[in-house]
């Protein structure tokens, strides 16, 4: 089956108002199939997984891109990142001749690619404000729903809204942890291969393409196995001392490993919002894998039912709520950082989420059960922003929208598939 991406539209209108499209991702989230979707038969598709072209593209840069001439789809970018100051320069010199002739700019080069902290890091320095970045993530609920909706809006009008027209497929709290087990690698919700066969191939895969070139030589092992380390501390806050001495690795390696996780797509850092606040709030960050099936795995959880029963059950259902919240900012362009957050003081009050928006602070608090006891008992700490603080929502897995008092609602996780 084929699943179409929300993302999909989100490329297309960069293609309208830029000369470069380069979309980022962990490995089999999709790119290359959703770019190729996109553009149909009208741009060429070049991939570095191919050994002559590689060899082209890293020994001589210039006749590869006189070979493939734009428009052209490059894929597996980061293999060959010698390429893109010569992208730069056959950018910079079209968009010149493009302005001295009032003609529009054109769509030249669509670029793929694992997060890798070197790609990104090129990237930033050969294409600022000559590309669109664009990030993608695993398959999304309402993309596996194919009900497709855009970035999640907290605002309690619009959620109302979507309630009542788009009707959300509801998902009972076994279903929903049968969703948090299977993830949302698309080949494998599409193909439903053998579950360890298909993890353990992505875990050889990422460590050999995305991993060796990046840690020691040696480190391999230790690396596996603080991946899964990592995996048992989803939805927490980070303490470096802690992971680095159960791994035998410094501090400071331990942060670089953690970066390559992040930049290579597989977690996500939610950071505690900051802005006028006192010094009482804690300042590590929490992470988040953003594909809960890869995390199950690695957390050696053997089926949806003794996940759901397990100590784990809460930190994957807030895994799941904040990853999905985070695709949505993905898959229409948006930058998540720019707006969620955590709350946390150093005397243990928590907010698990929070969405600024317009200088406004929504809060959503993310429970795996239904009607949990005093969900908003810390909404009231919010006063020390002293920003306007909104209706607060209480995801779980209610079946609708209800009140719970003045303040704040019961939210269906349905929702998010909307």
């Amino acid at each position: 089956m084929f699943y179409q991406r929300v993302v999909e539209k989100t490329i297309r209108n960069a293609a309208e108002q830029f000369c470069c499209i380069t979309v980022y991702g962990a490995r089999q989230v999709g790119k290359t199939t959703t770019v190729r979707h996109a553009f149909g038969d009208s741009i060429p598709v070049v991939s570095l997984d191919n050994y002559q072209e590689l060899y082209l593209a890293k020994t001589n840069p210039k006749l590869f891109l006189e070979t493939h001439t734009w428009p052209v789809i490059i894929d597996e970018i980061q293999k060959a990142p010698e390429l893109l100051p010569y992208i730069k320069d056959i950018i910079d010199d079209h968009k010149y001749r493009w302005l001295m002739n009032n003609e529009p700019n054109q769509l030249m080069y669509v670029l793929t690619g694992s997060n890798q902290f070197e790609l990104q890091k090129a990237t930033v320095e050969s294409l600022a404000g000559r590309t669109a970045i664009i990030n993608m993530a695993s398959l999304s609920l309402d993309e596996k729903d194919q009900n497709l909706g855009g970035s999640f809006d907290p605002d309690l009008t619009v959620l109302k809204e979507k309630e009542s027209l788009r009707k959300p497929r509801p998902r009972s709290r076994v279903q929903l942890f049968e969703e948090i087990f299977q993830g949302g690698m698309p080949e494998y919700v599409n193909m439903e291969t053998d579950r360890d066969l298909f993890f353990s191939s992505y875990i050889d895969t990422y460590m050999e393409k995305d991993v060796k070139l990046l840690i020691s030589s040696g480190s391999e092992f230790q690396f596996r196995n603080f991946l899964a380390l990592v995996a048992l501390r989803t939805a927490q806050e980070i303490n470096w001392d802690d992971i680095s001495r159960n791994v035998g690795i410094d501090v400071k390696t331990c942060k670089r490993w953690i970066s390559i996780l992040e930049t290579s797509g597989l977690i996500y850092m939610l950071h505690p919002y900051m802005k006028n606040a006192s010094t009482t709030i804690i300042k590590a960050p929490k992470l988040y894998f953003m594909d809960t099936g890869l995390c199950a795995y690695l957390c050696r959880w053997q089926d949806a039912q003794m996940l759901e029963k397990g100590v784990m059950a809460g930190a994957f259902f807030e895994t799941f709520v904040v990853s999905e919240i985070v695709k949505s900012y993905f898959k229409v362009g948006r930058n998540p950082k720019s707006e969620l957050y955590y709350f946390r003081t150093l005397g243990k009050k928590e907010v698990d989420l929070l969405i600024v928006r317009n200088d406004e602070i929504f809060p959503i608090e993310i429970k795996k059960g239904i009607a949990p006891s005093n969900p908003t008992k810390n909404f009231n700490s919010l006063d020390i922003y002293k920003k306007p603080v909104r209706t607060a929502l209480v995801i779980d897995s209610c079946d609708r929208l209800f009140p719970i008092n003045v303040h704040a609602w019961y939210c269906p996780v349905s929702l998010l598939s909307v």
